[in-house]
């Protein structure tokens, strides 16, 4: 994707598709791909967030799904994304530090960028990028040491023991902690799950 331009449509299956580009319609996106409801399969969950993100969803081929997930999957790490390699770990939640995010993204703006009308998603990146360290820039900093196993200073402990529902983190749940989450609501359904993404694959990260 060309870093001048701001995308509104996205080129899958040989078409151009028109997608959901408003900064608050993708982060809605983003609370579906990555929030604390578990309720849903990745696979599930994939197939929600094209529903939202493509706006003829309904005209898209169920096999070129995997492609419009890496679609979606690129759009969302906006234009200056990495080249595609090993992850790292999540240190931001866009739920959880919306108030952290929100209050360095309107000193980088500006402006207040809820009262906007419209804002695009590439642009509202650029502008979270832009932002100052302030509060958000330390949680980030506690949160990676703790993943890496790395010693606090003595004001980060005391930081993150003031802070520490707002730092830590929701683990992603274990492979069996997903198979008895499935196992009892195949038990309250009555039967097996309805697979509705499967067709999805499970490569897609975000």
């Amino acid at each position: 994707m060309n870093p001048w331009t701001l995308p509104t449509a996205l080129p899958v299956a040989g078409q151009d598709r028109p997608v959901q580009t408003d900064f608050r319609d993708v982060l809605d996106i983003l609370a579906w791909l990555d929030g604390p409801d578990d309720t849903l399969r990745p696979d599930e969950r994939w197939y929600v967030a094209l529903a939202l993100f493509y706006r003829d969803f309904d005209a898209l081929p169920p096999a070129a799904w995997p492609e419009a997930a890496r679609a979606l999957a690129g759009f969302l790490a906006g234009p200056q994304a990495e080249a595609p390699g090993r992850a790292g770990p999540r240190l931001i939640d866009w739920q959880r530090d919306a108030g952290l995010i929100v209050a360095g993204v309107n000193r980088a703006a500006g402006c207040e960028v809820r009262a906007l009308p419209y804002l695009h998603w590439w642009s509202f990146l650029g502008w979270f990028a832009a932002m100052e360290p302030g509060a958000l820039g330390t949680v980030v900093a506690i949160r990676d040491k703790l993943h890496r196993g790395r010693r606090l200073e003595g004001w980060e402990l005391e930081y993150y023991r003031a802070h520490r529902d707002q730092i830590d983190l929701r683990p992603a749940p274990t492979a069996a902690e997903r198979a008895e989450r499935d196992r009892l609501l195949a038990l309250l359904d009555g039967g097996p799950q309805e697979r509705r993404g499967e067709d999805l694959g499970q490569n897609t990260t975000v």
